[in-house]
């Protein structure tokens, strides 16, 4: 495998934990950003709803940008964007300059979210394995280490901007910096006009939804059951099992650590088995955990159904992308790769916006533990699709895999 390959692979798992990290001081910190602004309990949710909804605007976007431009090129800029956007939602004071710092941040999201998943999948063509868990695993771990510095700014009841301030000033420089191992696909698309890019935006054009639907329905699914963990976790221990509240933040913080686990060994489990076995051993783990979580008769076993969540649905998403991005390729070319890519991260945020509404309303109107089983189901549904994971004539990750190869990528600078 080329030096270049190797730097590219890093600078993007880099560009991962980053994200994991942004996100995880966003989210964690809401009850600290609702008492700065003084925004009512009414509001907030329109505030909330506001971030995935432009990143999906965000992502779609990113589809028609990297026609153009090279994904790497949108990844070096967005980026920095999501983290000075982070430092502004610290240091404003009205609640316009909140609602621009949060815009802001979900529409870069949307970009970065779209352009770092491009760069994997091309990297994984690259290398003819999977790789594609390990950089999730990244950003797992990022958002582990931003949930600890969020209760550590906590805990010292320092303001947000102090919290973030730090964390921003170390990031923005080191993102920056690692952008110029980025590796594209192709870095001749956008070298100048010519036969080479317009073949590329025919390609891009041709995706067809009926390739990508089994994808988009189990990346909805899949957010359904992660968002189920993030918004509702910890008052499911607390109200219907009858844990202490301390004990209640514990089940989100084991599922980030059997994410983490999951993710770090998965691409392991996918050389071995094949991609389409490692997801259905996903969903059938993730479905056992909710149903756990339903049946528990107090707080240790709903913990043990938490933990089973992260080790089942981490497997998921990230082979979603993959397997997306190489049927594209398989039935378009590279271009088609991209495209696919940038679609299919809009269904990520349509399951965070389904997931905790839809337990919340079931919760409300018959109960939490019936509401658990909802999305149990959805999950279990995967197996129908688990099919349309399975690696074609390439065989990546179905226990034929490639020679590791060095002839497919090239980095951003040309090399």
């Amino acid at each position: 495998m080329t030096e270049v390959l190797r730097r590219g692979r890093a600078s993007l798992a880099f560009s991962f934990l980053a994200q994991g990290v942004a996100f995880a001081l966003l989210v964690t910190r809401i009850p600290a950003i609702q008492d700065r602004y003084g925004i009512s309990d009414g509001l907030l949710p329109a505030f909330l709803a506001a971030v995935p909804i432009l990143a999906g605007v965000g992502s779609v976007t990113t589809e028609q940008l990297v026609r153009r431009v090279r994904p790497s090129s949108v990844l070096r800029w967005s980026q920095p964007v999501v983290l000075l956007a982070l430092l502004g939602v610290g240091a404003g004071d009205g609640v316009w300059e909140l609602a621009l710092s949060l815009a802001v941040f979900g529409l870069a999201v949307g970009a970065l979210d779209a352009t770092m998943n491009m760069l994997g999948v091309s990297l994984q063509q690259a290398y003819g394995r999977s790789i594609m868990l390990g950089f999730h695993a990244a950003y797992s771990l990022g958002g582990i280490a931003g949930a600890s510095l969020a209760w550590a700014g906590a805990h010292w009841e320092l303001s947000l901007f102090i919290s973030y301030l730090p964390v921003v000033v170390v990031l923005l420089p080191a993102v920056f910096v690692g952008s110029r191992w980025y590796v594209d696909a192709d870095a001749s698309q956008d070298t100048g006009p010519g036969p080479s890019a317009e073949r590329s935006t025919v390609e891009r054009s041709t995706v067809g939804f009926r390739l990508l639907l089994p994808f988009c329905l189990v990346m909805t699914f899949a957010y359904i059951g992660d968002s189920t963990v993030s918004n509702w976790s910890a008052k499911y221990l607390q109200d219907v099992l009858g844990s202490s509240e301390q004990l209640a933040t514990v089940p989100y913080n084991v599922y980030m650590v059997t994410t983490l686990i999951g993710r770090s060994l998965g691409d392991l489990g996918v050389r071995r088995f094949g991609a389409a076995a490692v997801v259905r051993g996903g969903a059938l783990v993730g479905a056992a955990g909710f149903a756990v979580v339903a049946a528990a008769p107090g707080a240790w076993v709903g913990m043990l159904g938490f933990t089973l969540l992260g080790l089942g649905l981490c497997v998921i998403v990230p082979q979603t992308f993959a397997a997306a991005g190489r049927h594209a390729f398989e039935h378009h070319g590279p271009g088609a790769s991209d495209a696919a890519i940038a679609r299919l991260n809009v269904f990520n945020y349509v399951g965070f916006l389904v997931g905790s509404p839809l337990v919340g309303a079931l919760g409300d109107a018959w109960s939490y533990r019936g509401a658990m089983l909802v999305p149990m189901v959805l999950v279990l549904v995967t197996l129908l699709y688990a099919k349309s994971f399975t690696a074609g004539p390439h065989r990546y990750g179905d226990g034929h895999e490639r020679p590791r190869t060095a002839d497919v990528g090239r980095s951003s600078n040309g090399l």
